[in-house]
């Protein structure tokens, strides 16, 4: 009865850190069924600018937006001042950042609009004209 109470009890732990997760998703008009994470990471660098034949529009929330800071951390592992530096560097060779966008909605709307475009929204916020390519999540 004990071992049945504890795995209860961590059962409940774990349910309660997941609810507690917030997920994310990297989406796109296009479809690709499981984009490594390395690829998205070269797409939003701009190591790589296509997909296939695709000319790909990488999007970044503003600034600040904590769903930014989560991508940057669990997505292209980089905190602000190693892309700060990176931008910096490319910016020599002629290279730009992501565009940024103000909203989950702008980004929607750009993504659904701008064949190529490629972005990140909260996992709740993803419809069925957006096809997600990769999620991961707080925890």
């Amino acid at each position: 009865m004990l071992h049945i109470l504890r795995f209860l009890f961590l059962l409940l732990l774990l349910l309660q850190v997941n609810l507690n997760a917030k997920e994310y998703a990297v989406v796109a008009s296009f479809a690709y069924e499981d984009m490594p994470i390395n690829k998205i990471k070269a797409l939003f660098l701009k190591k790589s600018a296509y997909v296939g034949s695709l000319k790909i529009i990488p999007l970044n929330l503003s600034l600040g937006d904590t769903r930014r800071d989560s991508f940057e951390k669990n997505v292209l592992g980089m905190n602000f001042s190693t892309l700060k530096s990176y931008w910096n560097r490319q910016h020599y060779l002629g290279h730009r950042p992501p565009i940024s966008l103000k909203s989950q909605k702008a980004m929607k709307t750009f993504i659904k609009n701008v064949q190529g475009a490629i972005g990140y929204i909260e996992l709740k916020n993803v419809d069925s004209e957006l096809n997600i390519l990769y999620i991961w999540s707080d925890d």
